[in-house]
């Protein structure tokens, strides 16, 4: 019977934590790139889906309530870690290239980011995977990582080595593998049943350890910048918030900042993705990242049901089947005998 409990509850934080990164990332669409200033002139306040001005630099070709490379790149993500069982690095990046190609067929301007785009051209070039991703501090990485929280229990070292691998080839900095093993561990832990705020010790410990990991480059203190996102966010003040920690695509801004939106939505999914689309620059990720977080600590029930009508209507994928997938591979390690010492 407790065994059941569990998976009930992992199936139900795992839908929220995969329908949290979709929700964040249709809501901040239409004002990526944009500064809070802007979306203000151009929308008012975002406070539904919304479909992009004409001509918007970024999400132009989009309709309200769809999503961008944040969502499909973690449902990328997801099929690999499943259909192969775990990590490869060859495949993923043949995977992304194939997803631009894509991209570019649909005429979409949502292509991949600055340290993807090097790392995938050095691939080309033929710099071996291992070495591509030593200069990508940006957060694409953490970005689309819900997949392996979801997947990996927290066992010894496993989830942040998951999220190592995860990193290696665009985002292999202790930066970007720091953030996105803050991340992972709020998934992994949301998954299990724990609240946002019961999660945080061990996310500033996830960050700690994968500041350690990868090339010396970039923030050297992730664990500091996330707790000071989180003590700006207890004073409840959104702008003073995006002014502090910042809202670029450097994870060291936007990956804090997602923290911090959560702490300012109470760790409620829907209030987060509103947050996140009117806090400025890059709305969708900081929106994909807060509410995968939200979701994962509240699970598919705490969100608007007609909001996640609409998110569906808008979009063709199938979340349900990706949770039970993830799942199964969390399940198959949980009871895989473990040995080293626990990371967090």
């Amino acid at each position: 019977m407790v065994h059941a409990m569990a998976r009930s509850v992992a199936n139900d934080r795992a839908m929220g934590a995969l329908a949290g990164v979709a929700l964040g990332d249709a809501m901040g669409m239409p004002s990526q790139t944009l500064s809070r200033a802007d979306i203000r002139g151009h929308y008012g306040r975002i406070e539904g889906f919304t479909a992009p001005f004409i001509g918007h630099p970024a999400s132009h070709g989009l309709m309200a309530g769809q999503v961008t490379d944040d969502t499909e790149q973690t449902l990328l993500l997801a099929g690999l870690l499943t259909r192969l069982g775990g990590f490869n690095d060859k495949d993923w990046a043949a995977a992304l290239l194939d997803w631009e190609a894509d991209v570019r067929a649909r005429n979409l301007r949502d292509l991949l980011g600055p340290s993807s785009k090097a790392a995938l051209k050095a691939l080309i070039a033929g710099v071996p995977p291992s070495q591509t991703g030593r200069t990508g501090t940006t957060n694409g990485a953490a970005m689309r990582i819900v997949p392996v929280g979801i997947a990996n229990p927290v066992v010894g070292d496993t989830l942040v080595d998951a999220v190592e691998a995860a990193c290696r080839v665009t985002h292999a900095t202790g930066e970007a593998i720091a953030a996105a093993a803050a991340v992972a561990m709020v998934i992994s832990l949301g998954v299990s049943g724990a609240r946002f705020e019961d999660t945080l010790e061990h996310a500033l410990k996830a960050a700690q350890f994968g500041n350690m990991r990868g090339a010396p480059v970039g923030e050297r203190d992730m664990p500091g910048r996330i707790a000071q996102a989180l003590d700006i966010a207890t004073a409840g003040d959104e702008a003073r918030l995006a002014a502090r920690i910042g809202t670029s695509v450097a994870s060291r801004e936007s990956v804090a900042t997602a923290f911090g939106v959560v702490r300012l939505a109470g760790g409620d999914p829907w209030s987060a993705a509103v947050i996140a689309a009117n806090i400025g620059d890059d709305t969708d990720t900081i929106g994909a990242i807060a509410c995968g977080m939200a979701g994962a600590c509240s699970g598919l029930g705490a969100f608007p049901v007609d909001r996640l009508a609409e998110l569906q209507a808008a979009n063709d994928f199938d979340l349900g089947a990706v949770a039970s997938d993830l799942l199964r591979l969390r399940f198959d390690q949980a009871l895989a005998p473990v040995t080293g010492a626990g990371a967090a």
